[in-house]
């Protein structure tokens, strides 16, 4: 579809008002199916969609969006600086790419190790871009696969604790919560109840750690009935990634 510039086309802003639709009744009827008074966030994931899209998002209200690519992220971010939106960066994240990542993302999902904390927090604290914004909200992303072994991305359950203390350690972080991805061939409920399990313990020693970011198009029910704060949904309310040369 033709894109000028960042301005969305009307065909492709009517697609997507349509799709958020369809997506924000999904929360809500899990919301009322959980017996869950306060509805989850949206966060609506980007990745390989165009600047354009974004824009027509922010129109139709969406607050929170989410991207997986340093590269992608930041060259979206300044293109749409005006808008007042919030940027997730939710991807798997280099130590390398702390540096570019604090200038313009407000949460980072992906927390898994002191290593990735500890570059966050000095490139955060040495960063003009950030003079007089919030700290930077961090989230531990924990591995859900049962099997799991140290260093598959992703913070086992038993590395939660002391990687909680390393995010709270500097005044240029905040601990916000915790995040995680369903393992694929498994029964999301039965992952995300150990992610709401997680979640709990964190906030006997973090009270404040209270974001939940978990579900995504095809699970967003179940995690949502597992406690979510936060949905991260992309192909839902996007539909296809574009072909990527």
């Amino acid at each position: 579809m033709a894109e000028t510039g960042s301005l969305p086309t009307a065909e492709r802003r009517a697609e997507l008002a349509s799709n958020l639709a369809r997506v924000q009744e999904r929360i809500e009827s899990a919301s009322r199916a959980a017996g869950r008074i306060e509805v989850p966030k949206l966060i609506v994931v980007t990745k390989f969609h165009p600047a354009s899209d974004v824009r027509a998002l922010a129109e139709l209200g969406v607050a929170d969006v989410g991207e997986n690519r340093d590269q992608e992220a930041s060259a979206k971010a300044r293109e749409l600086a005006g808008l007042g939106l919030s940027w997730h960066f939710i991807g798997q994240l280099q130590t390398n790419k702390a540096k570019s990542v604090v200038r313009y993302a407000d949460v980072v999902h992906s927390v898994d190790r002191p290593a990735l904390a500890t570059a966050l927090a000095k490139a955060a604290a040495s960063d003009p871009a950030r003079e007089g914004r919030p700290p930077l909200a961090c989230l531990i992303q924990v591995n859900l696969d049962e099997d799991a072994a140290p260093g598959r991305g992703g913070a086992l359950p038993a590395e939660v604790a002391a990687l909680a203390e390393a995010i709270e350690s500097s005044p240029a972080l905040r601990l916000a919560g915790i995040m995680a991805v369903a393992p694929l061939g498994e029964d999301p409920a039965r992952a995300f109840a150990r992610l709401a399990d997680c979640a709990a313990e964190l906030r006997k020693n973090h009270p404040h750690a209270t974001m939940v970011s978990a579900g995504m198009s095809q699970d967003l029910e179940q995690a949502i009935a597992a406690g979510a704060t936060h949905v991260r949904i992309g192909t839902d309310v996007l539909g296809p990634r574009p072909r990527v040369l």
